[in-house]
């Protein structure tokens, strides 16, 4: 029986955290199981340890992936903050990783000459988005909701652009 090489391991375990990332963020991590992930990337149970040593494995690894390389996925953010805030410490050291190299690179647009002033400032920003894009996703009226989404914007750039003008 021939042996895969090693870009197949890593081509596989590429699909497993893309497909989980979808899942988890439309089911949760609670409600998405190593057997329906595994589904969703078209592999049985038992490949499943071939790739990750636990789910909780794989779910740091998908929020570690999700924050940087698939922001048009969706981010986690406003998907699992919840469920990640209630995670092992490794998840959460994989999304603050994450987040915080987001954040350290939007300070160092924001304020060039000193990033770490604007650190706090921009994560504080960054919450406030993420609970107008929670709320707005909680709404069934879908135009409150948009006009939600809309002011929430606007109430991020004024919030930028106050600290950091002149």
């Amino acid at each position: 029986m021939a042996r895969y090489g090693k870009e197949h391991k890593q081509a596989t375990r590429r699909r497993i955290i893309e497909t989980a990332g979808s899942r988890l963020k439309r089911d949760g991590i609670d409600g998405s199981g190593v057997a329906t992930l595994m589904a969703d990337a078209g592999l049985t149970n038992g490949a499943f340890y071939a790739h990750f040593d636990s789910k909780e494995d794989l779910v740091a690894s998908t929020v570690a992936d999700q924050l940087r390389d698939n922001t048009e996925g969706g981010c986690p953010s406003a998907a699992l903050l919840d469920e990640i805030a209630r995670s092992s410490d490794s998840v959460k050291r994989a999304y603050t990783d994450g987040q915080v190299a987001i954040i350290d690179d939007a300070a160092a647009r924001l304020a060039p000459d000193d990033p770490q002033s604007a650190r706090v400032q921009t994560l504080t920003v960054f919450a406030l988005m993420v609970g107008t894009l929670q709320l707005s996703r909680a709404l069934a009226d879908r135009q409150l909701a948009d006009d939600v989404l809309d002011q929430g914007i606007q109430n991020a750039l004024a919030l930028l652009g106050a600290e950091h003008q002149g």
